[in-house]
Parts: C-alpha cells; structure tokens; sequence
C-alpha cells in the first residue's frame, strides 16, 4: 500500500497535541525517545507498523483513526469492521439483547458512532410512540440527535430543551475532534445546527464546560410524564471497529411517578 508522507506526521501531532502531551511525555509514556518523536513528527523517520501501533495505544487512539494512521504509512489496515447485522449471532450480539431485555420496563438503546439507532427495548419503542410530533415525518435510520434537535419530532416535549442541546453538541463537537477523519460526524453537526431556533451560543463549542458522565431528560406529554437518569457505556478494548463505536444508553428513573409510568406502558 502507498503512504502518504505528509499525512503521517501531522495525524501523529495531532493526536498528541488532542491528548495534551508533549513530545516528552509521549516519549516517556511509550518508551521512545523525545528525539524520536520530532522526527516522526516532522517526517524526517518512518515509524514501523509495531511503533505506530504503540504509539496509537499510548495515545488512545480509536481502531478506526489507527487504520488510518496505518494507511497514511503504507500498511495495511489491521482492525475489520463487520458490518451490524452480522454481530446479531456473536457473543456481542447477544449480550446486547439480553441487556435490552433486562432493561424493560426503562428504556435502553444500542447507538453506532453517528447516533444512528440500531437496537431498542419495547420500553423505548413506547416511549418514542408518545413523543414523537409527528410519527410520519421520522425517517429511517432513526438519528436520536435529530430526534431531539427536530422541532416536529421530540424536541416539543423535552423539558429544558436549550440545556439538553447544550449537552449534547458539546458532546458531538469534542468527538468530531477525537475522529478528525470522519465527515459523517461533522455532517450530522451541521444539520443539527440547521434546526430552527437553536441558539447563537450553542454553535461554537465551549471545550471549558466539562461533559458529565450522566444527564438529565425529562418529558411531558399532556398526562405522561417521564424524569430518567441517562447513561451512555461502551464495550471495553474490543479488537474490531464497529464493536468499539457501539454506544450504549440506558434511562433510569429519577422518581417513583416515571417508574409506575413505565410499568403501566409496559403492563
């Protein structure tokens, strides 16, 4: 496979300008030398595929983003990306219907990268039923951002809409940072802030705001009314790309009201 020269050095800067190390602390941390790491970064020395996969590890790079490194030096790519369909069988795959399953009567749904759904409980069907404007307006594949930003789906009925948005693009832009290759992110950031109404300030990222590791949602639809914990997880150092970008959201309710709720949507 051909390298590209040029692309090398700078996706290694890159990475280790996002991590927020120096060429010493990379080196230090990866067991090579700073010396060796200005040359790698000014493309004065080639890295061999063991060093760059090294390298991707200290600097916690995703599987995808170290394929393209790997490109970008001439080797092949090392991580496969199965296509979703083909995880239904696998260990994964089950675990995941198992979890969902389990998770009734609170929702849970199975996102790739993009927030593309590609796995939900019935809790979730029932509660998307409830909160959707208008239902022949939702196209497939289902996009929970779009759900959330689009102002005839279930944007209407988010309690504290402007701080969910808040989150939520502050979320989007820090992962179109960490995978700088991938336009489908920044595409999807773009039509998000296509939406009507959504704030100036909104629009440009405040990396100063930290991202909690949970939030808040609530929803209130005449007589329904639902408060849920949400939580997203991951798979932990899977060997193959699409299991990695599986995320993983789970609501859990904040009150006893949103937790008879669910048992009479699902009883």
């Amino acid at each position: 496979m051909e390298s590209n020269s040029g692309l090398l050095p700078a996706l290694l800067k890159y990475w280790r300008n996002l991590r927020g190390l120096s060429q010493l602390d990379l080196g230090l941390a990866a067991d090579v030398s700073a010396r060796h790491i200005s040359f790698l970064e000014t493309g004065r020395a080639k890295p061999s595929r063991e060093m760059l996969l090294v390298l991707a590890t200290t600097l916690q790079i995703p599987l995808r983003e170290q394929n393209a490194l790997l490109r970008a030096s001439g080797f092949d790519p090392i991580f496969e990306e199965p296509s979703i369909e083909s995880l239904d069988k696998t260990p994964v795959g089950e675990a995941l219907d198992y979890m969902l399953r389990k998770h009734d009567p609170y929702p849970m749904v199975v996102m790739d990268w993009t927030y593309n759904l590609i796995k939900t409980n019935q809790s979730a069907d029932k509660i998307l039923q409830i909160f959707v404007s208008e239902p022949d307006l939702v196209t497939s594949p289902v996009n929970v951002l779009e759900m959330i930003f689009n102002p005839n789906l279930c944007r209407p009925f988010i309690v504290d809409w402007e701080k969910i948005a808040h989150e939520m693009l502050s979320r989007l832009h820090r992962e179109s940072l960490a995978k700088a290759n991938d336009e489908r992110l920044k595409s999807l950031l773009d039509r998000l802030l296509a939406f009507p109404d959504v704030p100036d300030k909104l629009r440009q990222p405040d990396f100063s705001d930290s991202c909690e590791a949970t939030l808040t949602l609530k929803l209130q639809r005449g007589e329904w009314q639902f408060s849920f914990l949400m939580t997203m997880t991951s798979f932990s150092a899977p060997q193959n790309i699409t299991v990695e970008e599986l995320m993983i959201e789970s609501y859990f309710p904040l009150d006893k009201e949103t937790e008879l709720a669910c048992q009479r949507l699902m009883y």
